[in-house]
């Protein structure tokens, strides 16, 4: 359920105060654990953490527009959800995190990269502020360029994907950033 809310804020107002209270607490073990280089704001109707545009200019490559997502905070119709991308397409963040979780002994509701949950005692909070902690800015970027040079290396000439060029752009973009040592600067989290 996308929200029209432009700022965290308000975000959190327009929430039933038992699921404000559940989101306040998760999004407290996001920022404590996230790299400075990443920002929170509100991308796509729901709590967003992103790698900006002044850190990684491309964007993202569905909407170059969007800053770059890592993840997103929501209370759904049913359920709440909290998005961690490091973990999707990541074979070895994916592994180390359910890993992690089963050996808390708490069922893990999960796609791809999304976990469903009902209220606080659902979460691993432990686990998921240590998923957080564990991916730089730096290093979400450089696996992010990975997979969409591979991505545009498996398809070819094919017309559906990622276009090399647009591969290849990331990839200067990303050592431009390491240069310039940009990354490891704060940047300003919202909140």
């Amino acid at each position: 359920m996308q929200s029209k809310a432009k700022t965290v804020t308000q975000y959190l107002k327009e929430l039933p105060s038992e699921r404000r209270e559940i989101v306040a607490a998760v999004r407290a073990v996001i920022l404590k654990n996230l790299d400075d280089a990443f920002k929170e704001g509100m991308q796509y109707g729901l709590i967003g953490y992103f790698v900006p545009h002044s850190v990684y200019p491309e964007g993202y490559h569905c909407d170059p527009k969007q800053p770059l997502p890592f993840a997103g905070l929501a209370s759904q119709k049913n359920y709440l959800s909290l998005y961690l991308m490091s973990v999707y397409g990541e074979g070895k963040e994916d592994d180390w995190f359910r890993k992690e979780w089963a050996k808390t002994g708490k069922k893990l509701d999960m796609g791809k990269c999304c976990i469903r949950f009902r209220k606080l005692d659902d979460l691993a909070l432990d686990v998921i502020g240590q998923a957080i902690k564990r991916v730089s800015a730096r290093n979400y970027i450089s696996n992010y360029v990975g997979m969409l040079q591979s991505t545009a290396a498996s398809r070819g000439k094919r017309k559906k994907g990622i276009p090399k060029k647009v591969a290849t752009k990331a990839v200067a973009s990303t050592t431009r950033v390491q240069k310039k040592s940009t990354i490891t600067k704060p940047v300003k989290k919202h909140r």
